[in-house]
């Protein structure tokens, strides 16, 4: 084969790749709004409800939280929230200080707040 043919047969590969990433995303998005909109608050008390059914009836949990494991585990879930609700907070007072350093912000005779680069 020609060197030319075989450099038309590879742009049509990436055309088509790029066509089928494309389409994989709409449908991710797609799937993802769906799956949120499925979630209406009855539905998510009725999970809610066969959840803690389900964990009240399980014996291993009772065991769990005998032996001081379901404790850990709160705990483990308590700070993976905080953490999220820390990081939130973190964004809302950079959005701040950004809005307050624009150009077009009065000066208060006050030092610009120093930036932090994002981890």
């Amino acid at each position: 084969m020609k060197f030319q043919t075989l450099q038309r047969r590879v742009e049509r590969r990436e055309h088509l790749l790029d066509a089928r990433v494309g389409k994989a995303r709409d449908c991710a998005g797609e799937l993802k709004q769906s799956w949120r909109s499925a979630w209406t608050p009855g539905r998510i008390v009725i999970a809610g409800l066969v959840a803690g059914f389900v964990a009240g009836r399980a014996e291993p949990l009772r065991y769990a939280a005998q032996s001081g494991d379901l404790v850990k585990l709160v705990s483990m879930i308590s700070s993976l929230f905080a953490a999220g609700a820390a990081t939130e907070a973190a964004d809302v007072a950079k959005q701040a200080t950004d809005s307050a350093a624009a150009p077009g912000a009065p000066s208060g005779g006050a030092a610009p707040p120093r930036r932090v680069p994002a981890a």
